[in-house]
């Protein structure tokens, strides 16, 4: 058996090297090294695969959702709303732009942002929702577009984790996660379903003013060289790493088929399990397209996590805990504001959740081999 990974990316590389080293070797010998032609071909392309008429590449995902708050105009002590239960970037870029954040509980059975939870934090202060689709799994947009839309408020979708993924609206209409708020974010960190090989990250946005804004805010505030418009940072997705993601964009699709082909045979193993709850996203009548599994993620019931951790790490299994402590306790963002009854789900969540290998490159023996250890383990305690 293979040896078994987190993420396979020497895996992935060995597919597609054909492709993505004569690409490389393009930018090395142009020397077209920032904003070159890789570059835009690759931003073309994506907006293309999305269906979104503006795609601003950026350095990574954390300035991508900083940019697209700075492009709203967003001014300091305006409340954001954001789920408890994700990953720092999110809150890190409100507080960075001196915004208020205003972290809410999750849903328990889709780990996203609780709708319910979005319309009791609203204030007169309140500008901005910010849904995480969470593992690769979007939120509730329908819902939270309706709430803003009756508050005037901006959705800026992290759309870090599901690049690749459908919603299905209440009227059966699909649109691709990232083309749904007012702007959106991703981040091509490697191990993402569509990783570049370093940094990079990128903004979506349909609205022409708002790209226009974004654009001059990436570079220096810059439309015209020295000529500074609008206060702006450097970050901006180098030629390389566009020649890779542009490389790999035409494999996104047969990535996340292969990741919710794995998913499918984790559940299985899993089925029925009165300790487990497994992902939802595969039983729905909208298609398979919807997740796109960044995680494959349990949810455990009368089971020792950090001991089933270390029972998988001695087996040579790499796993993750995403994520173990909630925002809302991390000394960075403490407020008394908080009332830890607010947060019953993403309490029971940060001492539960378990997530398992996931990537292109599973195969049968592997995954037979991750699930019959967890199997043992919790059916022997």
């Amino acid at each position: 058996m293979k040896k078994i990974q987190m993420v396979d990316l020497q895996g992935q590389y060995a597919k597609i090297k054909d492709v993505v080293d004569p690409s490389i070797e393009e930018v090395m010998n142009s020397a077209a090294f920032i904003n070159g032609p890789k570059v835009h071909q690759f931003q073309k392309n994506l907006e293309n695969y999305l269906g979104v008429k503006h795609v601003i590449p950026c350095a990574n995902g954390t300035d991508a959702l900083q940019i697209a708050m700075m492009g709203l105009g967003l001014k300091p002590g305006d409340e954001v709303i954001t789920a408890d239960f994700t990953f720092a970037a999110t809150v890190e870029v409100i507080a960075l732009l001196q915004l208020t954040p205003v972290l809410v509980d999750v849903d328990p059975i889709t780990f996203n942002i609780d709708v319910d939870a979005i319309r009791k934090a609203i204030t007169p202060k309140t500008k901005a929702i910010v849904p995480v689709h969470l593992f690769g799994l979007p939120a509730d947009m329908d819902a939270i577009l309706e709430i803003a839309k009756e508050h005037n408020l901006y959705v800026i979708e992290d759309n870090a984790q599901a690049i690749g993924a459908s919603y299905t609206h209440k009227n059966g209409s699909k649109t691709k996660a990232g083309a749904l708020g007012d702007v959106a974010s991703t981040s091509f960190f490697p191990s993402k379903n569509l990783g570049c090989y370093g940094d990079g990250g990128a903004i979506f946005t349909n609205n022409d003013d708002l790209a226009h804004t974004i654009r001059g805010i990436v570079n220096h505030g810059m439309y015209k060289r020295y000529h500074h418009d609008v206060v702006g940072v450097n970050s901006r997705l180098d030629s390389i790493q566009a020649a890779v993601l542009d490389a790999k964009l035409p494999h996104l699709d047969a990535y996340n088929t292969a990741r919710r082909n794995a998913a499918k045979k984790y559940n299985e193993a899993f089925k029925n399990h009165p300790n487990i709850t497994t992902p939802t996203g595969l039983e729905t009548n909208d298609g398979e397209d919807c997740h796109v599994f960044h995680q494959y993620t349990l949810n455990l019931k009368n089971v020792d996590r950090d001991a089933l951790v270390v029972h998988l790490q001695e087996n040579n299994i790499p796993c993750g805990v995403y994520y173990p402590i909630p925002l809302h306790k991390q000394k960075a963002y403490k407020d008394e504001r908080y009332n830890e009854d607010d947060f019953k789900v993403t309490n029971q969540l940060v001492s539960s959740v378990i997530s398992l290998p996931m990537h292109t490159e599973l195969d049968d023996e592997q995954i037979e081999f991750i699930t019959s250890t967890v199997l043992s383990f919790i059916n022997a305690n």
